[in-house]
């Protein structure tokens, strides 16, 4: 089977949804973060402040496509792996990519206890947001479907992906 790959902004859920997503249908669940993390030996945090956000791109690349190429997963990837454009081109190569979305009041809310989210640890976190928001939204939108995870369930996005898995399978057969 091929992988289902969430993208999106931080805080819109990608994580949990994964998660449950892998265990309902008998994936393996795959975090692009943790992937970076362990390869480092070394927090998301610490890469930034220590080598830059362009390394931690640069890695994140790398574990990307070592990773698009094994079937069967579901990929957690961090919210800002679409902006460089190799990265969503590997993910679509043997997945199918659903973003996950939420409103910026939402995100803050998901995202303020949150200390390991180096791109939010500024001044104005509520404006960082929108600003970031505004910036990816063009690259959000080339996913091969779009998910609000603003006023659903876990359980209820989860089944809307199994449905649009489903109805990309029959519509390949």
């Amino acid at each position: 089977m091929k992988n289902i790959v969430l993208i999106g902004f931080m805080g819109t859920g990608k994580t949990t949804i994964a998660t449950r997503l892998a265990h309902r249908l008998g994936m393996k669940y795959v975090s692009t973060d943790d992937l970076i993390e362990r390869r480092e030996r070394r927090t998301i945090n610490e890469i930034f402040k220590s080598s830059g956000e362009d390394y931690f791109r640069d890695v994140e690349s790398s574990v990307i496509r070592d990773i698009c190429c094994i079937d069967g997963q579901v990929i957690d990837t961090g919210g800002g792996a679409v902006i460089r454009d190799e990265n969503l081109s590997n993910l679509k190569s043997n997945g199918i990519v659903i973003c996950l979305t939420a409103d910026e009041q939402t995100i803050m809310e998901r995202t303020k206890k949150y200390k390991h989210r180096p791109l939010l640890n500024c001044e104005d976190p509520k404006r960082r947001i929108k600003d970031l928001l505004a910036k990816r939204a063009p690259l959000y939108a080339r996913a091969d479907h779009t998910i609000d995870t603003g006023k659903l369930t876990v359980r209820q996005v989860v089944e809307e992906i199994v449905r649009i898995v489903e109805e990309s399978k029959s519509k390949k057969s």
